[in-house]
């Protein structure tokens, strides 16, 4: 898939006030500070249509993102972000789940995992809740650039045996650096696929 154009099309705090439309969704998610925003402008090669920022914390709001006028890219604020009081957690989880279980244009959720890390159990709990839900997910490992081919390697098969604990198969998973454009081509086919598929139905 070719990106031809991306535009900034809404931000909201409630999946009501979400575009009425009947283009698919992929959205996009992740622990915060797993590099989503780097990501998304490395998909679309717009630097700056997501903010980034080295704070955790930056995307607060459910961003809508309009690409080639046929489908849309959605930013969602990440979780575990913990510097906000209880509250504020709290109401930022909900519109999350409110959004990942009610917004019926949702094709695909993209949950990105720093892959310099061992397997996380905020993303652990994060992926098993998504499994309960019934709810379509891709597994993105970010920062692939940042440690050597064998560090990520043993990282993502500790992913692997930690899910095969519980998963008896698991979703596709991408491996992407937005310095270098690692998987970009790889999550944009994958997208094109899915956008064919939603058409025929």
């Amino acid at each position: 898939m070719n990106i031809f154009s991306s535009e900034f099309i809404k931000s909201n705090t409630d999946v009501r006030s979400c575009p009425e439309t009947a283009l698919p969704e992929y959205a996009f998610i992740g622990r915060s500070n797993v590099g989503k925003s780097s990501l998304i402008n490395m998909l679309t090669q717009k630097n700056g249509l997501a903010l980034t920022s080295g704070k955790p914390g930056k995307t607060l709001l459910i961003n809508h993102f309009l690409i080639n006028k046929e489908w849309f890219l959605v930013d969602l604020p990440g979780y575990g972000f913990a510097q906000t009081g209880l509250a504020a957690r709290e109401r930022l989880r909900k519109m999350i789940d409110s959004y990942i279980l009610l917004r019926k244009p949702l094709i695909n959720l993209f949950v990105l995992i720093d892959s310099r890390l061992e397997p996380q159990s905020i993303d652990l709990q994060f992926i098993e809740w998504l499994g309960v839900q019934e709810i379509p997910f891709s597994i993105v490992f970010t920062k692939t650039d940042k440690l050597s081919v064998t560090q990520f390697l043993n990282n993502r098969k500790k992913y692997e045996e930690t899910l095969f604990q519980t998963w008896e198969t698991l979703p596709l998973i991408f491996e992407t650096s937005s310095k270098t454009g690692k998987g970009r081509v790889e999550i944009l086919n994958y997208i094109e696929e899915l956008n064919d598929q939603y058409g025929k139905n």
